[in-house]
């Protein structure tokens, strides 16, 4: 008998240490975050709710809106056992929100008995600002003259902050930035490639709720025809540069099939390393007044010849040259177009040897086939400043300067940016804008 208490007794507590361990086996509320959590938010914004739970997994969440004296539900929904991890999207453009302050109320509960069977709870309260009107957009630049291949600038204001601002038009963007005066300046081009049927600028902007309105601006755009050049790749050529060349194809080769890589893959892979550099650009204008040409250097090559290659009498690629080729002297000193800072100083492919340099709102210049560089990323260049020597490394025939200028990654014309009237008519004039 007394066996039989001391087994009872022994179960009894057994039990009670398995109850008790089942019901403190999870204590701890589930985490939950909302995002954007705070801030400006509009009927478009996509409300992501994160629920997480590594216990005993989420039982339910119950999602209100306050606004005012006004308490909506917006979200009520129940989720089977072992739910951890839950992500909902909350959709506010049902609700009838006013402009304004407004509260989003969330509650989850897991599926633990803790609290009496009652399991744990988590609440949280989170302040948004519901913004449904979009940036009001002030022009204030006048005049906006293109040349098919040149650059322009645009000046306008904004009354509220916003995330993006600039001109857009097809699927090209060039970014805005924000001034001294509390203007924005806006550096874009009508590029080379774009008819003009499809160049149409509107100035863009986007609030922080994701609000976004578009402003057309007055603009005369002129086409201009560019050259069109035969280039004759000699075997002599081939011998000169291939073996600079290997590394960049080392699966190829036959040394025309060398050339028609590099000129074609890296070529390509070259204009987009140089689109990167345009988001390592000042916000301010860093130049100061017209670009200098390098001294006595006469002009080979312009701006968009359009390349047709042969080899032998046979066509084998086509080109487009995207800059000024400059020549003087065998390794001329060759100096720093206007004030900036060296972005890039360091060999890419088609163009050796070269610097960029950014001269603030996206402008920077290229310097390429450079048999010497002076310069190191980070510098900071004053206009005429010796940054090197010209060479021929790179897809170069001869010692020449091949001289780019960008804007936002894209190449334009450089003898705008030699030419002081243009530059204080179409850019200068505008920064001064109050």
């Amino acid at each position: 008998m007394k066996s039989l208490k001391k087994l009872f007794f022994l179960l009894i507590i057994v039990a009670l240490v398995a109850a008790g361990v089942f019901y403190f086996r999870d204590t701890t509320p589930p985490q939950l975050s909302l995002t954007p959590g705070s801030g400006p938010i509009s009927k478009k914004t996509t409300l992501l709710l994160s629920l997480n739970d590594n216990g005993m997994g989420i039982k339910n969440v119950q999602v209100t809106v306050i606004q005012g004296t006004n308490r909506m539900p917006l979200l009520k929904q129940d989720f089977p056992p072992q739910t951890e991890v839950v992500d909902l999207e909350l959709d506010l453009a049902a609700l009838k929100l006013q402009q304004g302050g407004v509260q989003i109320e969330v509650s989850t509960t897991d599926q633990s008995v803790y609290h009496l069977g009652k399991g744990n709870v988590s609440q949280q309260l989170f302040t948004l600002t519901y913004d449904t009107r979009a940036p009001i957009i002030s022009l204030l630049s006048k005049a906006h003259n293109f040349t098919k291949g040149g650059s322009g600038l645009v000046v306008f204001g904004l009354n509220e902050e916003v995330e993006s601002a600039g001109v857009q038009f097809g699927d090209y963007f060039f970014p805005a930035y924000p001034q001294q005066s509390g203007h924005y300046a806006c550096l874009f081009t009508y590029p080379y490639n774009v008819k003009e049927s499809d160049f149409i600028p509107r100035v863009m902007a986007r609030d922080l709720a994701g609000n976004e309105r578009q402003l057309g601006i007055y603009y005369r755009a002129k086409n201009k025809k560019f050259r069109h050049r035969k280039i004759n790749v000699s075997d002599q050529f081939l011998a000169q540069k291939i073996p600079e060349f290997e590394d960049l194809a080392p699966d190829v080769i036959n040394p025309i099939d060398i050339f028609l890589y590099v000129n074609q893959t890296v070529r390509q892979q070259n204009r987009a390393k140089l689109a990167e550099f345009s988001r390592k650009t000042s916000p301010d204008p860093l130049w100061n007044g017209s670009f200098l040409r390098q001294p006595q250097a006469a002009s080979l090559a312009r701006f968009v010849d359009y390349r047709t290659y042969y080899y032998k009498g046979k066509e084998i690629d086509k080109q487009v040259h995207l800059g000024q080729d400059l020549a003087s002297v065998v390794q001329a000193e060759i100096v720093a177009g206007n004030s900036g800072e060296v972005v890039w100083s360091e060999y890419l492919g088609i163009y050796g040897l070269c610097v960029v340099i950014d001269h603030g709102l996206g402008l920077q210049s290229l310097y390429a086939h450079m048999s010497q560089l002076n310069v190191q990323p980070g510098d900071m260049v004053s206009r005429g400043q010796i940054i090197g020597r010209s060479g021929a490394t790179g897809m170069a025939g001869g010692d020449h300067l091949h001289f780019g200028v960008l804007v936002s990654g894209i190449p334009v014309q450089p003898i705008e940016w030699w030419d002081a009237h243009w530059l204080q008519d179409n850019i200068d004039s505008k920064l001064k804008i109050n």
